[in-house]
């Protein structure tokens, strides 16, 4: 395994840019032959029902926690470098950015596994609440589960 470069996680209001994360991820490391990074944003449909706005919620410091003990466990997996994740909270619209994970190594595949890896938890175990509001009076607002498709694509990791 590499040695591990100091991994980052930040859960904020604020929006991000990739191609600054992705550049501060691999600055001054020329062991470094690729990048994998993931973006999910806000869909404007969910489940057939329109969505007007995603609100997320999380325990400050928890969770942050528990997303370094993710990037840890991706560290013991795969022969990774460095590993940054952001995760927005608070209102977001359509199109808003929601969360990114950046994954460097030598070789992509490493950081295609761990990337993924990284993701695969962060759908099913982080601890974020979601609520989607929709602009149709039945289904004004509702709590978000995770879907049976994410609970698997955890499994495969043996978790």
């Amino acid at each position: 395994m590499s040695s591990r470069v100091q991994s980052r996680v930040s859960v904020q209001t604020e929006d991000f840019d990739l191609s600054a994360e992705v550049s501060k991820l691999r600055a001054s490391d020329k062991r470094v032959g690729a990048v994998c990074a993931f973006v999910g944003t806000v869909r404007d449909i969910n489940d057939g029902d329109a969505v007007s706005e995603l609100e997320l919620e999380h325990y400050p410091g928890m969770t942050e926690k528990s997303i370094e003990a993710t990037i840890d466990a991706a560290f013991d997996r795969f022969d990774i470098y460095a590993v940054r994740v952001i995760h927005r909270v608070g209102k977001l619209q359509p199109m808003d950015q929601i969360v990114m994970v950046a994954v460097t190594s030598a070789h992509r595949g490493e950081s295609f596994k761990a990337c993924e890896f990284v993701m695969d938890y962060l759908k099913t175990q982080a601890p974020f609440w979601k609520k989607e509001q929709t602009p149709n009076a039945t289904t004004a607002a509702r709590w978000v589960d995770a879907r049976a498709s994410d609970d698997a694509a955890l499994a495969k990791w043996n978790l």
